[in-house]
């Protein structure tokens, strides 16, 4: 029995429309294995690469190296036992006749994000999804709900998912009063009073861990679980070195040495990352706000709140992820916690998006016990 697959562009978040062919990283003829990487693909984001939903054997290369592609598109051809090349080109040749890109439209990229105003301050949010108790997704410091851009359509499934800019980043307003985690707290506070949320399940990334775990000290009634990726908040050292030179950078050449620290594939920085970052951090209050964000929770290259009391209280389930190679935060800070840890092997600071499909599993199986 033989079965002819499609590898197909895939779509990694809401705002991808299409992506380049960057490298392939299998050839015609090679026995790939369910979840191998395939080729490398670049967004106007990131880049990452698609890996095989199936096992077999690559036939044919249909998509070229360099060129863009829109999501859907035809990439290559995989056979799982035997196939004429006839049969391959008759799946090509339909799949192309009866292929239309969607086009990037509302209709079918989903709902757009939102904004709001609280307490004179725009917000910034989007959601997906829905049923069960909601969960709220927090970026780290500088920046965004794209932060969770490979997380929260696969987190969507049955669930209402919410992800925001917070206070200083994104599209947010970007004046602070005080710039400590309970003016961030609050934010989160205030959005969940907007959206009529009772309790939601809480998931922060580096310092969106300590605004989830300040928030639940704030207001523990309203949060039901914590999950914990990275997180700010549990340990003293951070690398104050990283931070300095991330405010201070003001041209690709001095921010690309400080972004590269985030990932552990340093290709995955490219130019049109570095321009995005270097467009928010020229917006009229962004300097002062990361500024005075540094200022407050990490003084002195020193994280300046401990909020492992509230892991230990044990008041609510925690799920902590941690990559092994992390260079802001070490992951030795996830240790002795009550708490369900995991250290990924050779991931870096920003394993939601580099090993986005086992922080997914992760976070799915933990939400469906709690």
């Amino acid at each position: 029995m033989s079965r002819i697959h499609t590898l197909t562009m895939p779509k990694w978040g809401l705002s991808m429309t299409e992506g380049r062919v960057d490298t392939w990283l299998k050839q015609d003829g090679d026995l790939i294995e369910k979840g191998d990487a395939v080729l490398d693909v670049e967004t106007d984001k990131i880049s990452s690469s698609v890996e095989a939903p199936f096992s077999g054997v690559l036939r044919r290369q249909v998509a070229r190296e360099d060129e863009t592609l829109p999501v859907g598109a035809l990439l290559g051809v995989v056979v799982e036992g035997e196939a004429r090349d006839e049969d391959i080109d008759a799946v090509v040749e339909r799949f192309q006749a009866e292929f239309v890109a969607d086009g990037g439209g509302e209709a079918d990229s989903g709902p757009l994000p939102q904004k709001i105003e609280l307490d004179g301050r725009v917000l910034r949010y989007f959601e997906r999804g829905e049923g069960g108790v909601p969960l709220v997704l927090i970026h780290g410091f500088g920046g965004d709900l794209n932060n969770w851009l490979f997380n929260h359509e696969a987190l969507a499934a049955g669930r209402r998912v919410i992800a925001l800019d917070l206070p200083g980043h994104g599209e947010s307003g970007k004046v602070l009063a005080r710039g400590d985690l309970d003016e961030l707290s609050g934010a989160v506070l205030g959005l969940l009073d907007h959206l009529d949320i009772a309790q939601a399940h809480l998931a922060g990334h580096s310092m969106g861990g300590a605004v989830a775990l300040d928030t639940a000290r704030l207001a523990p009634r309203r949060v039901r679980s914590l999950s914990l990726l990275a997180s700010a908040g549990l340990g003293a050292e951070i690398n104050g070195d990283y931070l300095q030179g991330f405010v201070e950078a003001g041209n690709r050449n001095s921010l690309k040495p400080q972004l590269v620290q985030l990932f552990s594939d340093p290709a995955l920085v490219n130019r049109q990352m570095l321009e995005d970052m270097l467009k928010y951090k020229r917006l009229e209050g962004v300097d002062s706000a990361l500024r005075q964000l540094a200022g407050t929770l990490f003084a002195g290259g020193r994280q300046q709140v401990d909020l492992r009391p509230v892991v230990e209280a044990g008041e609510h389930p925690v799920l902590v992820i941690w990559g092994e190679a992390d260079a802001i935060i070490p992951a030795r800070h996830a240790e002795g916690l009550p708490a369900e840890v995991h250290v990924l092997p050779r991931q870096a600071h920003m394993l939601q998006l580099e090993d986005a499909e086992a922080v997914n599993a992760l976070l799915l199986a933990f939400l469906a016990r709690h």
